[in-house]
């Protein structure tokens, strides 16, 4: 247990910055909402944000993860790995942004966003400071200074808040002559109409800039050079890291990719695709949570875990991190998801809450994603990585082709069923390949229970209606309560003693 607790202090801290950056972003939501009315004018942005994934993947080409395995495994060469993986991305990330930069408008043309090539500008420079300072976060995590990448996510974050603040209601303003008409002139200088969403890509960009900054101490002993042996022995650990990281993101941002381009004309009566793509993408940060759950969580657990490969106690570990990861995550399910008409009504405008409905879907498809991280682990220990590339290809195979079977069908909506069933079929078949190469005992049927039961009183509570914002939100706060109750009854001899005593019904 003390083992656990500390991995979930590590989780904690590294968790402040995930998840105090997503609330702060999560609010940024009704901003962006209500400076433009119209969902379709967030689809460009929506879309080009979901490459940003792809890119960031190809841009650091699985060299993290192989910094932390071969790190560990040889702490004498750790500037070596260090010193090469960090020279590798720089020249990948300059060469690969330059093309982007120098592609913009023809991209632009290819993706019909025509006349926003400045924001494939903007996304090329933030991408490629991304793969840039990847290495230097690595570090940070791997010589456990979590207080260090806690303190410049959160500037960073602070920042990127700070500017959107300022770009569009501020200077949106003053332009508009609202207040502060003496500064109008620079106001309007300031605020162009045009750029419009634009000025999310541009305060991300100055923010990212901040990190190179930030991080300065973190580079400290860095010499640009090409040691072929080192670069070899990292590559071929790597490469399947890439290929999965590749076939992840199909999985993830396939949606978005398609849903415009699949979606039958007049499929929502008075809505464009890009309407519906920028109000899917909009509903699709409320499941923020769930992710934020689980990259917190990534962020402890890939040094933790790594660390403690050679200890015969690793399965038990694994199977006792799962059991409490996915009771958080059913806590988490349940809790947005009985809000989320509450949630909604003061994160969305109007005309973005039509598509609430796609966020229960997505949070599960999420918790299920993060079971499948949890359950990676055996491959990623065992140096059988090639596994992982397999499951992932597969799990994106079916996101592919259930999205073009669904989007036509059931549109937003299928896009959510199509991750959540690619995210199930990704843990089953990990976790069946897992019982043969890596045993861990796992206690498959308390998981499933618990999200079948979570599932059930989700499903059921939209049955009950309740028009009061007052008496609603006490109702489903109860539910959530009663919920958070009944697991601590279950779980009860798994709680340490000196905590059950602390709480009446459990001691």
């Amino acid at each position: 247990m003390s083992v656990l607790k500390k991995l979930a202090g590590e989780t904690a801290l590294y968790g402040v910055s995930s998840i105090l950056g997503r609330v702060i972003y999560w609010f940024l939501v009704p901003l962006h909402t209500h400076v433009f009315l119209r969902p379709g004018e967030l689809s460009s942005n929506t879309e080009l944000y979901s490459w940003v994934a792809l890119f960031n993947v190809i841009f650091t080409f699985g060299m993290e993860t192989a910094f932390f395995r071969f790190a560990n495994r040889n702490p004498e060469r750790r500037q070596d790995y260090f010193n090469q993986a960090q020279t590798a991305i720089t020249v990948v990330s300059l060469v690969f942004s330059g093309l982007l930069i120098v592609m913009a408008p023809t991209l632009s043309r290819l993706l019909n966003y025509p006349g926003e090539s400045s924001n494939i500008v903007f996304l090329a420079l933030i991408v490629a400071i991304d793969a840039i300072v990847a290495i230097p976060f690595a570090r940070l995590r791997l010589e456990k200074k979590a207080k260090k990448f806690v303190a410049v996510k959160i500037i960073n974050i602070a920042i990127n808040v700070i500017l959107n603040v300022f770009f569009l209601v501020l200077c949106r303003d003053i332009a508009l002559g609202n207040y502060l008409t003496s500064l109008q002139p620079i106001g309007a200088y300031l605020y162009r109409p045009e750029i419009g969403p634009g000025y999310i890509f541009i305060a991300n960009l100055i923010a990212n800039a901040c990190f190179l900054l930030l991080l300065r101490e973190a580079f400290k002993g860095f010499q640009f050079t090409w040691k072929g042996p080192v670069f070899s022995e990292m590559w071929v650990y790597a490469y399947p890291i890439l290929i999965l990281g590749l076939a992840g993101t199909v999985n993830q941002m396939a949606d978005r990719w398609f849903l415009r381009h699949l979606l039958p004309a007049g499929f929502y009566p008075n809505l464009t695709s890009e309407d519906a793509l920028g109000i899917y993408g909009s509903c699709y940060k409320l499941s923020v949570f769930m992710s934020l759950a689980i990259q917190s969580f990534k962020y402890a657990a890939d040094p933790f875990f790594f660390s403690k490969a050679e200890d015969k106690n690793a399965p038990a570990l694994l199977a006792l991190v799962m059991k409490w990861f996915v009771i958080v995550c059913v806590v988490l399910w349940v809790g947005v998801s009985l809000n989320i008409d509450i949630l909604g009504h003061f994160m969305l405008s109007k005309a973005y809450r039509v598509g609430l409905e796609v966020v229960p879907i997505l949070l599960l498809a999420n918790l299920f994603l993060g079971v499948y991280y949890n359950l990676a682990f055996w491959f990623k220990l065992t140096d059988k990585t090639h596994f992982g590339t397999l499951i992932t290809f597969i799990g994106a195979a079916l996101t592919v082709v259930l999205n073009v079977w669904l989007i036509p069908q059931m549109g937003y909506l299928g896009c959510a069923y199509a991750f959540l069933v690619s995210s199930i079929a990704m843990c089953v078949v990990c976790y069946l390949l897992g019982e043969k190469y890596y045993s861990v005992p796992y206690n498959v049927g308390s998981a499933l229970g618990y999200i079948f039961s979570a599932g059930l009183l989700i499903y059921f509570s939209t049955f009950v209606k309740i028009s009061s914002f007052w008496v609603s939100v006490p109702y489903h706060l109860a539910l959530c309560v009663l919920y958070g109750l009944g697991i601590l009854l279950v779980e009860r001899e798994s709680i340490p003693l000196k905590i059950r005593r602390k709480i009446p019904f459990l001691s």
